[in-house]
């Protein structure tokens, strides 16, 4: 390869590896959880949950621990 073929990779290499790095950054938004007020009973399935959490103003829901309790989720 060439000095011009060489630097050319490299350039487009660091453009693709600073995008990678930026998108990374994106998704580090932490996830704040609290427990629904609309779901009753064990929650078994996920989807039930998110559900009745976007209901109540979350965006999603999750059911957690051994008790199996449904708590929404946001963005914070």
């Amino acid at each position: 390869m060439d000095r011009k073929g060489t630097f050319g990779f490299l350039f487009v290499f660091l453009i693709i590896f600073v995008s990678q790095m930026e998108m990374m950054r994106q998704v580090e938004a932490r996830v704040c959880m609290s427990p629904s007020h609309g779901y009753h009973g064990p929650c078994w399935h996920d989807h039930n949950c998110a559900l009745v959490c976007r209901n109540e103003g979350f965006s999603g829901g999750d059911c957690v621990g051994i008790q199996r309790k449904c708590y929404c989720t946001k963005l914070c």
